[in-house]
């Protein structure tokens, strides 16, 4: 049987450096967002690429969930990149039950302070927290948050790992540079900085940069979700 692994964060989370981190288990095949072309279709909504990246998918969810929990997979692990602001209320749940679920916290405030930068007047749809807590209190699984993973890679994968059923695997600390296969076709509008790493830094980019005021009361809506999850988070 294989596993499934649907990892659900939110953008700017330390999700792609997640990817990296499994995908480069010799056991592991990652699959690169797979709702995202489903998101975009159904919302219009201006994102860089947008018709580039609903040509490369399916954009209907119903049939991206059936290949995610049926379909067939080359390796013993299948680890699914999932942004969370991809489900829709439209989006099929019933089969998600199937799968293998964890979920990637991180402090709202350095969420917005990074995805600002590349969307300039974020919501609190853009950043998927509702869905996320949703899909928690629904299917459950373990929760890892990225300030834990930065500080502690080993002990942190370690405890997630233990918690899927996995073995730990050395591999997953370090990756080579550069693009990989399962990449999306967006990986050129936002994948620069993972394709420049060869592990987790000791601190994510711009970490001391302060919040736009702008962005304030957005924070404040934000907060009570990570507030709810990260008492979850596994601990090194």
């Amino acid at each position: 049987m294989t596993l499934r692994i649907a990892m659900w964060s939110g953008p700017r989370n330390l999700s792609t450096a997640m990817m990296r981190s499994f995908g480069n288990r010799a056991d592991t095949s990652a699959v690169d967002e797979p709702l995202y072309a489903a998101y975009l279709d159904a919302t219009g909504i201006d994102h860089p690429g947008a018709a580039e990246v609903i040509a490369s998918q399916s954009p209907d969810p119903a049939a991206v969930l059936r290949e995610l929990t049926v379909g067939a997979v080359p390796t013993a692990v299948q680890y699914q990149k999932h942004m969370t602001h991809h489900v829709l209320p439209s989006t099929p749940r019933e089969p998600l039950a199937r799968l293998t679920h964890a979920f990637l916290v991180r402090d709202p405030e350095r969420v917005l302070v990074s995805y600002a930068k590349v969307r300039s007047e974020p919501t609190l749809e853009d950043l998927g927290l509702p869905q996320q807590l949703e899909l928690y209190e629904r299917f459950g699984g373990p929760v890892v948050d990225a300030a834990d993973v930065l500080r502690d890679p080993r002990g942190t994968l370690g405890a997630l790992c233990a918690a899927l059923g996995l073995e730990f695997d050395d591999a997953m600390l370090s990756w080579p540079p550069g693009p990989r296969p399962e990449d999306g076709v967006w990986a050129k509008h936002w994948y620069a900085g993972v394709e420049a790493s060869t592990g987790f830094a000791s601190e994510s980019p711009g970490t001391g940069d302060p919040l736009p005021e702008r962005l304030h009361p957005l924070l404040e809506r934000c907060l009570p979700y990570y507030e709810r999850l990260a008492p979850y988070a596994l601990r090194p």
